[in-house]
């Protein structure tokens, strides 16, 4: 079986070829602030990401006749976990969807690449919009709005199922406490198979990360909506995409932030020792969502490969449970494996309606 994987994150497109579960072709595309900045909104950079992507097999002389394209999935509507079949419903509603993030441009990549191939499927699993929570975690302080998740649940399953293989368990007879650290950062708690509370890791709630602003005094943001200085867009940007560590210290590049650190720079000290603090904070909450039964807290994303960050994160967060880390991602591999387990009748696929 020959799968292609498409996988677009907010400053690169990674892509993937599989044969079977082995990996015959990894490459990250990288994709500056300044190619990114003329495009007006996410779904425009499609045209763009799609001829990179092509570009990138033709020049690797990959033609392959692929039995299926898979996507990171999208943020059109709260789904239950698993493996869906890409339609046309899925396209048009990740299309119009509120919430906008470059992981809705591998949804329709692999949709639309997949029409390209003769006898080719195109699939999706594991969205950021798989919604699990319980009732409790739905409710907020206003009637006026729920509480909603949009999380790294794609890469928090396979660490959770990797760590789970590891010890011999299964991930569906664990409590685990997961948090995905990259340009967001998402923060679960998994009973038993199940991510029962989540945050909304883009645009509204947790901790700040390099790229989002995570949750704010609610008043002072009213009153900033209300002021005139900026427009509906500039404050969204403010939230996320230009928020976190780009917004206190103009980069979002923690290789650089962490030099800036060691020749001496204090105020770059201080912001990120305050994300750290805001981490800990939120992974020790999901402590009390679990009422204490915690078999393992598992540290995953990009900045897992940070020493200054996980240090400092297993100061605060130890005392809990035992604590594991998982640097980078799984992602590549977990959507591979996904399609090819559907290739191979061995699980279920679900339709999107």
């Amino acid at each position: 079986m020959h799968i292609l994987v498409i996988n677009p994150g907010s400053t690169s497109t990674k892509i993937a070829v599989y044969e079977d579960a082995t990996p015959v072709m990894l490459r990250t595309i990288r994709h500056t602030v300044s190619e990114l900045s003329r495009f007006d909104e996410v779904t425009d950079q499609y045209d763009f990401r799609k001829e990179l992507v092509l570009d990138e097999l033709r020049r690797m002389d990959i033609n392959y006749p692929f039995e299926a394209v898979i996507g990171r999935g999208g943020l059109a509507k709260p789904v239950q976990g698993g493996v869906y079949e890409i339609n046309q419903q899925m396209i048009d509603d990740t299309r119009n969807a509120i919430h906008k993030h470059p992981c809705d441009l591998g949804c329709i990549m692999a949709y639309e690449i997949a029409r390209m191939i003769p006898r080719c499927r195109a699939f999706i699993a594991d969205p950021g919009v798989v919604d699990e929570l319980s009732p409790l975690a739905r409710i907020s302080g206003s009637p006026l709005m729920n509480r909603i998740c949009i999380w790294h649940a794609l890469n928090q399953r396979a660490i959770a199922r990797r760590f789970a293989n590891e010890i011999g368990r299964r991930y569906e007879d664990l409590n685990l406490i997961i948090c995905h650290m990259g340009g967001g950062i998402s923060v679960a708690a998994h009973d038993h198979g199940r991510a029962v509370d989540a945050n909304n890791a883009l645009d509204g709630e947790g901790p700040f990360s390099p790229e989002r602003a995570g949750s704010l005094p609610a008043a002072d943001l009213i009153r900033l909506c209300f002021s005139g200085k900026y427009t509906e867009k500039e404050l969204l940007k403010r939230v996320s995409g230009q928020a976190g560590l780009i917004a206190h210290l103009g980069t979002n590049d923690m290789k650089e932030i962490e030099a800036r650190i060691a020749a001496g720079d204090e105020h770059a000290r201080l912001v990120v020792d305050a994300m750290i603090y805001h981490v800990a904070k939120n992974i020790t909450a999901e402590g009390a969502v679990l009422c204490g039964y915690i078999d393992a807290i598992l540290l995953t994303g990009g900045l897992a490969r940070s020493e200054y960050i996980i240090t400092r994160l297993r100061d605060r967060i130890s005392f809990l449970a035992p604590t594991y880390c998982y640097p980078g991602e799984d992602e590549m591999q977990a959507l591979a494996l996904n399609a090819l387990e559907v290739l191979r009748g061995r699980r279920e696929v679900r339709q999107y309606v």
